[in-house]
């Protein structure tokens, strides 16, 4: 069965919000990587990023409660991603297997556009982002953990 949790958008400031985020539910930080920590970014994508920017974060993720986490990541301008208020946040979905990732993300994303297609990613997970026909950002993951 698919779970749901809020993925945060932050403009360089996901570090700071997520210590707030745990210093008020408490636990432990279930993952952080930065930036610089992505070995896909060995390209050229990689070296044309700042210091600043390859310390960012690129995936935060604080257990909120029993069946809750809270997920974040800092925008690039350098890989032409934007914040504005009404973006800056995506339904994220975890998935019991590939077959009800593909259903849902297939289901969903029709009529909108798909940001990045289901694939296997380098974190273990099978991943990909759209937007719906109503303009609503959907995350759809399933771990092969």
């Amino acid at each position: 069965m698919a779970t749901i949790n809020p993925y945060l958008n932050f403009n360089g400031n996901t570090e700071e919000a997520f210590l707030f985020y745990k210093s008020v539910f408490g636990g432990e930080f279930v993952s952080l990587q930065r930036y610089k920590e992505v070995p896909e970014m060995e390209t050229e994508a990689k070296t044309n990023l700042t210091e600043d920017d390859r310390e960012k974060i690129m995936h935060v993720s604080l257990p909120i409660g029993q069946n809750a986490i809270l997920m974040g990541t800092d925008v690039l301008e350098a890989y032409g991603q934007t914040l504005t208020e009404g973006n800056n946040f995506s339904v994220a979905i975890g998935t019991d297997s590939e077959a009800e990732a593909d259903k849902l993300f297939n289901g969903l994303s029709e009529g909108g556009t798909i940001t990045m297609p289901l694939q296997k990613t380098f974190w273990g997970s099978y991943f990909g982002m759209f937007n719906d026909k109503f303009g609503i950002q959907w995350m759809v993951n399933y771990d092969y953990q």
